[in-house]
This record gives structure tokens, C-alpha cells and sequence, in this order.
């Protein structure tokens, strides 16, 4: 059996629907105890700035806010690309409690120790 599940979110405000289903399963994949990590990267990053994902509801799913709260309450990582952050001119102040900037290889470390993935 996998231990460790990932999610590439690539989405965040440009594909709502994409970036809630996402959500959706990664907060289903660590309720089942799996060690799931969300890594955001492209548009996804946005969803690691304060207040972004209050915007986001898409009808008939959670709200995004609430998926986030709870995957990470849950014991879920959030892992934000820092290359994207960065060159949407956030910095360090805007990073919403609970998700950690980190590089490409730091994906790469979690996916080849057990992992499997999937993308949104």
C-alpha cells in the first residue's frame, strides 16, 4: 500500500470547479490516513494567499476555505511552489497560516519515497 498521496493543484481562481475537486479528494486521501500532501504550483499558488480562498465556492461543494482549514487541521501538507509564488509578486507575508514554500525538489523527494500522484 502507498503511504504517501500528492496532489498537483495547478488551479486555483482561473478553474474553481478544478481546484475544489481537488480539494475534495486531497481531504478524502488524509481522512483515510494516507500522508497527503496538496503541492501548488502555476495559478494553484494563489490559493496559498491570505483571503483567496474565501472567494471560492463553487455550488453544490464546500467552500474552499473550509476544504483548506480542514485538510490541514486533518494533518494535511500544503506545499506552495516557490519559483510560482514569486513570480506572481507574493512574498513571505502573504502565505496563509499552515502552507510552506518549497522547491521542486522537495516534490520529487515525497512522490519517489512511496508516493503516488495525481494532478488537477
Amino acid at each position: 500500500m502507498l503511504n504517501n498521496f500528492g496532489i498537483n493543484l495547478t488551479r486555483s481562481t482561473d478553474d474553481p470547479d478544478r481546484a475544489t475537486v481537488a480539494m475534495v479528494i486531497a481531504n478524502a486521501a488524509v481522512a483515510s490516513g494516507k500522508n497527503t500532501m496538496v503541492f501548488l504550483s502555476s495559478e494553484g499558488v494563489r490559493l496559498a494567499v491570505k483571503g483567496v480562498a474565501d472567494k471560492i465556492h463553487e455550488e453544490g461543494l464546500q467552500p474552499m476555505a473550509d476544504l483548506v482549514k480542514n485538510f490541514l487541521a486533518a494533518g494535511g501538507s500544503l506545499w506552495v511552489c516557490s519559483p510560482c509564488f514569486n513570480k506572481r509578486g507574493y512574498t513571505n507575508g502573504d502565505l496563509i497560516e499552515g502552507a510552506t514554500l518549497v522547491g521542486g525538489a522537495k516534490l520529487v523527494e515525497f512522490l519517489t519515497n512511496d508516493g503516488t500522484s495525481v494532478s488537477y
